[in-house]
């Protein structure tokens, strides 16, 4: 596999559905992505174009290749990067109301037990612009250097709720831009990968039996296995995202948000309240 042989990239959001677009694409025969996300041109480049063109098998030959990171839509220098080694790929970016999306990140961080019950330490821009809640949600300063490198026409930016509400435009939209015929999107999963009210193992209980992992892998799944954890397992309380706290939130988005409607061409306005920006 050679860089020429790449034909597109998802540049993100995390937290907005992205993996089901991979899903819809990995469904037909005539697509190729690599499983993970690579991260190469964002957080791997050390490793080299070797490693990163390894990723790609010899499965993907003669097949409309891709990938996903969504480290790419935030990572300082990843658009020069990328265009440097793929200035011919198509690029999509399907993205989230970046309130919604903070707090979805946050509540993931929560589950794992790497930021505190304490919402508004967390969430709040007044007291904590945080990289990953706030930053990371100023959509049209990120695209603005891919635009500027590939063109408009060479991004496609789709929305989170094109997904759960027109599933099948969705997917025609991204198949048009990547040059690929129409075909019918693949019902989701019953059982959903990402799950935040699936019990989980308190971090704090993780952490003292993780030299365990290696041990009790082979008998992940098995019914000892589960029986056991579902006896340490617990339902994440998750804070609510209080009107207070989402109005803060929604002051601090609303000017990447104009920004985010003029760069795709699309109203945005379900993302805020149009009336309380009158004045």
């Amino acid at each position: 596999m050679q860089f020429e042989d790449i034909d597109f990239v998802i540049i993100g959001a995390a937290k907005s559905a992205t993996t089901w677009l991979q899903t819809q694409l990995q469904a037909d025969p005539a697509v190729y992505m690599p499983d993970p996300e690579l991260h190469y041109f964002s957080r791997q480049y050390e490793r080299g174009h070797d490693w990163y063109l390894a990723q790609f098998s010899d499965e993907g030959i003669g097949k409309t290749v891709g990938e996903k990171s969504n480290s790419y839509l935030y990572e300082p220098g990843t658009a020069a990067r990328l265009h440097q080694s793929l200035p011919h790929v198509k690029l999509v970016a399907q993205l989230r109301n970046p309130v919604e999306r903070a707090y979805s990140n946050y509540c993931m961080l929560l589950r794992r037990g790497e930021v505190s019950s304490d919402i508004a330490s967390h969430l709040d821009p007044s007291r904590n612009e945080n990289p990953r809640f706030h930053i990371g949600g100023k959509f049209a300063s990120h695209l603005e250097p891919y635009i500027d490198l590939y063109g408009r026409d060479s991004l496609l930016i789709l929305f989170f709720e094109g997904v759960a509400l027109e599933p099948e435009r969705q997917l025609s939209r991204v198949r048009s831009h990547i040059g690929l015929p129409p075909r019918a999107h693949v019902a989701a999963p019953k059982k959903k990968v990402k799950d935040k009210t699936v019990p989980t193992v308190p971090p704090q209980i993780r952490r003292s039996l993780g030299w365990m992992k290696p041990l009790v892998r082979p008998l992940r799944g098995t019914a000892p296995f589960e029986a056991v954890r579902g006896m340490v397992a617990r339902k994440t309380e998750y804070p609510q995202l209080t009107d207070d706290l989402r109005e803060r939130l929604n002051d601090y988005f609303y000017p990447s948000i104009e920004t985010l409607e003029e760069l795709s061409g699309q109203s945005l306005s379900h993302w805020y309240t149009p009336a309380d920006r009158a004045g």
